[in-house]
């Protein structure tokens, strides 16, 4: 029984994963895009999350910065909810709802990119994030699931949002790992050519 239960997992996720490739090439090409003109004219990343999507910016923020598969310059991306005095800090003066957005107007500017990523989209300190971005003239890179609730109806049309469509919060976090895997890979190959799969 609970072996049938961990497959389902397995099988769940793959599934998912197919249903969406199709889906969310198209928005993920453009995000790649995005970056790839924020980084080639000396922008950077800016990435936040709450939770377990505070842990992926995290994640790309170190494979932007480190590396991702192989090696390459520097790309400069920080993870806003990584800093543990800046975040509370913030949040003792002026509540949780503002602990991204005054980050994003600290250390934001033209040219720059703001990945943002929730479950449902409905945090408010991500909402005041993406319109802090917008006040500093920067691109906005939405990734969610559920539609993308009100932080998906704030973005603009010069704004590239990914929306996993699914309602299950494991499998959304799973796919939105995927989706940064695929912004990491593609940027890689645009700045350094095509590289043969060795692994």
């Amino acid at each position: 029984m609970l072996e049938q239960r961990i497959e389902q997992h397995f099988i769940d996720s793959a599934d998912l994963k197919y249903q969406t490739a199709q889906i969310l090439s198209k928005p993920i090409a453009a995000a790649v895009q995005a970056l790839l003109v924020c980084v080639t004219s000396g922008g950077k990343v800016l990435a936040c999350g709450n939770g377990g999507c505070a842990a992926l910016a995290q994640h790309f923020a170190a494979s932007f910065v480190g590396r991702f598969e192989r090696e390459r310059p520097e790309l400069a991306a920080l993870a806003l909810a990584a800093d543990s005095a800046v975040l509370t800090g913030a949040a003792n003066e002026q509540g949780f709802a503002g602990v991204f957005g005054r980050q994003v107007r600290a250390l934001g500017g033209p040219g720059d990119v703001l990945l943002v990523m929730s479950v449902d989209g409905n945090c408010s300190n991500l909402q005041q994030a993406i319109t802090a971005a917008h006040e500093r003239e920067m691109v906005v890179i939405g990734l969610s699931g559920h539609g993308g609730g009100t932080m998906g109806q704030i973005m603009r049309d010069t704004d590239i949002h990914v929306d996993v469509p699914h309602e299950r919060t494991a499998r959304i976090l799973e796919i939105l790992m995927l989706v940064l895997h695929c912004l990491c890979d593609a940027v890689d190959a645009q700045l350094l050519g095509e590289q043969e799969e060795t692994r």
